[in-house]
């Protein structure tokens, strides 16, 4: 078997990651018909079939999935050579790809994120954010396809290394005419005779609500479901419910007057936000560099 070359190894991690040929070539800058030869010469040297095509796109076979396992570590590899390299001519250059939950994202971490990239030694470092669920984020570190995960402190790490993050603290957001409006704390049990405005079953807030509500024998009522918290903030602002959230993200609805904030006296309404990596071997200079950078923007975290 011929030496396998880069170019198609990284088109075949693309192709995998977006679904099918058509996506990967336009994030590619590459014409589909080229990557379809690539792998097709790819296969034709392996002797064995790595992607099933069909109408919906194109997913890995079995033989696929363990090629793309080992494309990953060998493009890792390559690209933390290119940067150590870098790191000996005075700057480091890199991309990071860090996996999300949509909690961080909406408070703090964008605004660490462009701190970051803005001092000027972080100048070629690139960095992609991708939003996703605090138990996927694991997985996605674990699996090689993100460098950092931001999440929730209470998941299971296993094998990864993590970091204290930020805090944050769950309130409840009520209409300025709402009943619980007169309060300025309450437990989250004396909310569950109202409408909530909830996230989707697969976030982790609601998990973490329907548990709380459920320890007490009680159900919860939802009268709207939205996909983040900017939408609940603003279906609560019409009335229409009420919602836990982040009080860090409140700030620009409660100062317009739209909605009012009553803090929870749960315990679990304090949460905390972990930062987690492969371990230090594996991380390349550019994630090393903004994993250091988000614990100590942490350090300096207001009480």
């Amino acid at each position: 078997m011929r030496d396998l070359d880069l170019k198609t190894l990284r088109l075949l991690v693309a192709v995998c990651e977006a679904g099918n040929i058509k996506d990967a070539a336009a994030q590619e800058h590459i014409e589909p018909s080229a990557i379809s030869k690539r792998i097709a010469q790819l296969e034709d040297a392996l002797g064995i079939p790595v992607l099933l095509r069909g109408r919906r796109g194109a997913a890995p076979t079995p033989a696929g999935r363990a090629l793309l396992e080992h494309a990953r570590t060998v493009l890792f590899t390559m690209d933390r050579i290119e940067a150590d390299m870098a790191a000996f001519k005075g700057g480091i250059k890199g991309q990071v790809r860090v996996a999300a939950s949509a909690s961080a994202i909406a408070e703090s971490l964008l605004d660490d994120l462009t701190g970051f990239m803005r001092t000027p030694e972080h100048h070629d470092i690139k960095v992609d954010i991708e939003e996703r669920f605090s138990k996927d984020i694991v997985s996605a570190v674990r699996e090689g396809v993100a460098s950092v995960g931001v999440c929730w402190s209470n998941i299971d790490f296993g094998d990864l290394d993590h970091r204290p993050y930020r805090k944050d603290e769950l309130t409840l957001a009520v209409p300025l005419d709402h009943p619980l409006a007169e309060h300025e704390r309450l437990r989250f049990e004396d909310t569950l005779d109202h409408g909530h405005v909830g996230l989707q079953p697969s976030t982790a807030v609601y998990t973490m609500l329907h548990r709380a509500a459920q320890k007490v024998g009680r159900p919860m009522s939802y009268r709207v479901v939205v996909s983040n918290f900017d939408a609940a903030f603003r279906v609560v602002a019409a009335g229409l419910g009420i919602s836990v959230v982040p009080r860090q993200v409140a700030g620009i609805y409660v100062s317009a007057g739209q909605v009012k904030i009553v803090r929870l006296l749960n315990d679990w309404a304090q949460r905390s936000f972990a930062i987690c990596f492969r371990r230090s071997p594996e991380l390349s200079p550019a994630s090393a560099r903004l994993v250091e950078y988000l614990v100590d923007q942490a350090k300096h975290e207001a009480p």
